[in-house]
């Protein structure tokens, strides 16, 4: 009905299939992507003991959000959403996450918003994040999207059902109140789990059809697990999985694989973090490229001389007489076997009369 929205803007210029595709995957669930990507924790361990040593207490949760941040400014499909089958992208980065007051049954769970605009650098992320937890861990806080969902869950069953078809309704029309766009953890761009903090590996957990998250990022608690080093040698390492959600819609498989490979080239090189991202955009994450190792090994073309007929039959008697050459050398190896096994046979059967004779001599003496 309304082609603005509070949160994104309409993406143009988009080629016939990816326009399409909404159409024919009309919900995100039926569009999601699973993958389980592994991270090697060495780099992340050195990186945090470096900086602790100079002052800075960095976490595993920190560098996810810094990397993520950086990851959806610098590939920005990720950042795109579909709604009612149009393509839009966010306005800005927001990351969701939940977070409990404390670590038991029956604490609250608290829906944290994080409102970035990607050029953040990794200290800029980690003061931010750590004051909006700490604003709302306190058992007397209360975050705004609790209280919007405090006020839902008092109504009575049947009209917390009207309540909800008209939010989604106006949200498909782009008709939802930006000040229920802000308070809503579903719609964001990215929802990040920290499973670790739980001591239980990584999931792959779904996306939700009612929002604009196209992406779900789930970090699991880290292992010792075989890897392959560089130099192709096997060893037991520290690794962390990763479970990533993804909407097949906003961007195709090979897009994505770049955007995992620039991911890992970031783990790899964390100090890239904690520089901010120029305003303009003009600092750019490049990948390695890596040397494909050619082979030393030249092949040698050998041409093929036309032999004459008595040149071939010399050849073929040749062949013959080498033949015979080893047929005789077999059956004289077999004979001289056969002399050196009839020889030691004697020689044990003079052996074994010398002792019966002196055994005998022996019980004489007596």
């Amino acid at each position: 009905m309304f082609s603005k929205r509070s949160d994104g803007v309409k993406v143009k210029g988009l080629d016939a299939v990816t326009k399409a595709a909404p159409f024919f995957m009309p919900t995100r669930l039926g569009a999601q992507n699973y993958m389980l990507h592994e991270f090697r924790c060495e780099p992340i361990d050195e990186f945090i003991a470096r900086q602790r040593r100079l002052g800075n207490n960095y976490t595993y949760t920190h560098i996810m959000m810094a990397s993520l941040v950086r990851l959806l400014y610098l590939r920005p499909k990720l950042n795109y959403f579909v709604n009612h089958n149009v393509i839009y992208e966010h306005k800005d980065i927001t990351i969701c996450m939940v977070v409990k007051k404390k670590l038991n049954e029956e604490s609250e769970d608290v829906d944290l918003k994080f409102h970035f605009t990607g050029r953040e650098s990794l200290p800029q992320i980690k003061e931010y994040v750590d004051k909006l937890i700490a604003e709302n861990v306190s058992e007397d806080s209360v975050y705004g999207t609790t209280k919007d969902a405090d006020a839902l869950g008092k109504l009575p069953n049947w009209l917390f059902r009207l309540a909800m078809k008209i939010i989604r309704w106006m949200d498909r029309h782009n008709m939802l109140p930006k000040k229920l766009i802000d308070a809503s953890c579903f719609h964001s761009s990215c929802f990040l789990t920290n499973l670790k903090s739980i001591k239980i590996d990584a999931i792959n957990h779904h996306l939700y059809d009612f929002g604009t998250c196209s992406l779900f990022v789930a970090m699991g608690k880290e292992k010792i697990a075989p890897v392959v080093e560089k130099n192709k040698e096997l060893k037991l390492g520290k690794v962390m999985n990763v479970g990533l959600t993804m909407d097949e819609r906003v961007a195709d498989g090979f897009y994505f694989g770049k955007t995992l490979r620039i991911w890992k080239d970031m783990f790899e090189n964390l100090d890239c973090l904690l520089e901010p991202m120029p305003e303009d955009g003009s600092k750019k994450m490049t990948i390695k490229k890596r040397k494909t190792k050619k082979s030393k090994v030249k092949k040698m073309k050998v041409k093929k001389q036309k032999l004459t007929k008595e040149q071939i039959a010399e050849q073929k008697l040749h062949e013959k007489e080498e033949k015979l050459k080893i047929r005789e050398e077999k059956r004289e190896e077999k004979e001289r076997q056969k002399e050196e096994s009839k020889e030691e046979k004697d020689r044990l059967r003079e052996e074994k009369k010398v002792l019966k004779f002196e055994k005998k001599n022996h019980k004489v003496a007596e």
